[in-house]
């Protein structure tokens, strides 16, 4: 169970980084070009949420299994950096990042203006993608 969780976890990152670049992105250029934002925009916006929230997921049950998450909770874990990175502070900047990500979609689908709409989506998807990225276990990941 531990390793499959892994493997989705780690694959379905992809899929969340191309999802949030992707309605970042097309949010940046709407607002740009002042284009009216329509119910095709917002769903442009699922395309960053939907993996994000899934990526969530798969993120709780892992770190309640893994060997690295709840259980390495420890007098060590804040005086070693790969401990600390894995049972702290890479779920809890995710766990930042996808309400961030969240408010920004709900705030696109209650503001009436078009400009504002678009940036309410590049602009918290935009943190939630540095967050995300600042956390990424890079080592484990490039390896």
């Amino acid at each position: 169970m531990y390793t499959g969780f892994l493997h989705l976890h780690s694959y379905l990152a992809y899929l969340v980084i191309i999802g949030i670049t992707i309605s970042f992105l097309y949010a940046l250029f709407g607002a740009l070009s002042n284009r009216e934002f329509t119910a095709k925009d917002q769903k442009f916006g699922l395309f960053g949420l939907i993996p994000t929230h899934i990526q969530l997921l798969a993120g709780l049950v892992l770190y309640f299994v893994s060997p690295l998450g709840v259980s390495n909770f420890g007098s060590h874990t804040m005086g070693d950096a790969t401990s600390r990175l894995y049972a702290l502070e890479h779920p809890l900047v995710g766990l930042i990042a996808v309400i961030l990500i969240t408010v920004g979609y709900s705030r696109a689908k209650k503001i009436s203006v078009s400009r504002n709409r678009y940036r309410s989506i590049y602009v918290f998807y935009g943190i939630g993608l540095l967050l995300i990225l600042s956390r990424i276990p890079w080592a484990a990941w490039l390896s």
